[in-house]
């Protein structure tokens, strides 16, 4: 991931002239709750100065920007930005400077250029290998989704004990048997992992991609994974967001009933 500093200049775009005089659009003050956020961030930096809060929501600013760039729409204004990512307008800028990335007052900001920052600070700007362990239904879905490589990921093999599997084409490449892991790992230079086995195997699968030098796991097993220190390990559980929703629907449905029953209520 590169530094805010190396980030701090359109000058060293081929094509993109620096533009003298930038300047940071107007600042709105932030809260005390959005400066105890942003403090809480500061405190939890990464090594390259940006904050983890930082770099959870620049994905975020990215597919609203990559969506605006498809409407033809050349610069944004922080606060039309902001509604799109659903964060404030203050909280935006406080990101975007991480990236050295100023709004022109009275302009906003270039997509395309902010795209390019964005893209670099993520480490996007070149094609991930990933490694899919796992070709059941979620991971012929993941590998399938044509999605991946326009944002910098590039499904270089999908792997199962399966015999049945191994040998079938999935998404652009063909199936191999998880007996290869390291080796797949070692002659692609995989750095990045997905786990879209069972529970009960996804530990031992951890285990390997671990030891083959994979560092980065994106874990869909419905466990904890217990990883040595310099792995980041990000777990996706749809069944916890689909609880989550549940929770939220089942919250709405009592107050309509509870305003519908309230009045008749009241008469009894």
């Amino acid at each position: 991931m590169s530094s805010a500093a190396e980030l701090s200049s359109s000058a060293d775009i081929p094509g993109h002239p620096a533009v003298p005089g930038d300047t940071a659009e107007v600042r709105s003050v932030a809260s005390p709750a959005e400066q105890a956020d942003e403090s809480a961030g500061q405190s939890a930096e990464r090594p390259t100065g940006i904050p983890e809060a930082t770099v959870a929501r620049l994905p975020v600013y990215l597919r609203a920007l990559y969506t605006l760039g498809e409407r033809g729409v050349g610069t944004v204004a922080s606060e039309e930005l902001a509604a799109a990512a659903g964060v404030n307008s203050a909280k935006l800028r406080k990101d975007l400077s991480y990236l050295g990335s100023y709004g022109i007052r009275g302009v906003g900001y270039d997509v395309d250029y902010l795209v390019y920052q964005v893209s670099r600070a993520l480490g996007l700007t070149q094609n991930w290998p990933v490694v899919i362990v796992g070709a059941g239904n979620l991971g012929r879905a993941l590998a399938n989704y044509g999605g991946f490589l326009t944002r910098g990921f590039r499904i270089a093999a999908v792997l199962d004990s399966d015999h049945a599997m191994v040998g079938r084409e999935v998404g652009s490449v063909i199936v191999g048997h998880v007996s290869d892991l390291e080796a797949i790992v070692a002659s692609h230079a995989i750095a990045i992992g997905v786990i879209a086995v069972p529970a009960g195997a996804a530990q031992a699968v951890c285990d390997r991609l671990v030891g083959a030098g994979v560092t980065s796991i994106l874990n869909f097993a419905p466990l904890v994974l217990t990883v040595p220190e310099g792995v980041d390990v990000r777990k996706v559980d749809l069944s916890i967001e689909l609880q989550i929703l549940a929770f939220h629907a089942q919250r709405r449905s009592a107050e309509r009933f509870g305003q519908v029953a309230g009045p008749a209520a009241a008469e009894a």
